[in-house]
């Protein structure tokens, strides 16, 4: 893989330095690029490349020292059966990073409300960080989170770490609990009216399986939040990450471009259309 510094069209090598299981299903990769990336805002996404394979979009989960970017993966194709087959050590192309992320110049002063459905708790994860990092700068922290089953939460091991924000709270919720699961059972709409964040100086921040998104949505309208108060993370067939090849286009937005983080006001008349 040839490197070209300064082109966000081109991979540059990024070496595998850790690989956790996080689900049957899903790993997280530390990628440790070779040349300097410009540095992922949170919601931002970037194309992993592995050569005669292809490439694939892919949010970013975290970043860390030396240009370090943490990035969780479902098998779900092609790529991703090669990529679950490297270990530490082993070299994929990387570009980006790519689209608009989450809106954090907004968040400053207000109350923040994380919704996250199974896998897409992964985009969320950086603005949870940031939270944590400048805690100061934001409001009450409110995070839910909900999947199939106990097996299929991710970041397990930082749990506690959520707990242990100041003026935070960590809602999980399963769909179907198992002998080990004392927690709630029933999908993550039932956590909102729970959360002690309310809409009047709050910003939702969701992320999951679109139909899950939608549920979500009336659910925080019940509730009061107004579609300005709402964003949404998007990842409807992205392919190229510039805009180019057409695949993500949802009415006149390129995702990977104007997205993958959208005001709800925003693509309310093109989210509720099946496949457009």
């Amino acid at each position: 893989m040839k490197e070209v510094v300064g082109s966000k069209l081109t991979p540059v090598p990024a070496e595998v330095i850790e690989v956790v299981d996080e689900t049957p299903d899903t790993k997280t990769f530390y990628f440790k690029p070779r040349a300097r990336l410009e540095n992922p805002r949170p919601g931002q996404f970037t194309e992993i490349y592995i050569p005669g394979v292809g490439e694939a979009p892919v949010s970013v989960s975290g970043t860390g020292p030396d240009g370090v970017i943490m990035q969780t993966v479902r098998s779900i194709g092609t790529l991703t059966e090669y990529l679950f087959k490297l270990e530490k050590g082993g070299l994929v192309g990387i570009r980006g990073p790519y689209g608009r992320g989450w809106p954090l110049e907004k968040l400053e002063g207000r109350d923040v409300l994380v919704i996250g459905g199974g896998i897409g708790l992964a985009p969320l994860r950086p603005v949870i960080k940031e939270v944590e990092k400048n805690r100061s700068r934001y409001g009450r922290l409110s995070i839910l989170y909900g999947a199939r089953t106990p097996s299929l939460l991710l970041y397990k091991y930082e749990f506690d770490e959520y707990r242990s924000i100041p003026d935070s709270e960590l809602l999980l919720t399963v769909d179907r609990g198992d002998e080990t699961w004392t927690g709630n059972v029933g999908v993550v709409t039932e956590l909102i009216p729970k959360a002690t964040v309310k809409p009047e100086n709050a910003i939702a921040l969701v992320c999951g399986p679109e139909i899950m998104m939608r549920f979500t949505i009336k659910a925080l309208e019940r509730e009061g939040f107004r579609e300005n108060q709402i964003y949404l993370s998007l990842e409807r067939r992205m392919k190229c990450g510039v805009g180019l090849c057409g695949h993500c286009q949802v009415g006149p937005y390129f995702v990977c471009r104007h997205g993958p983080v959208f005001p709800y006001w925003m693509i309310k008349k093109y989210f509720w259309v099946d496949q457009i």
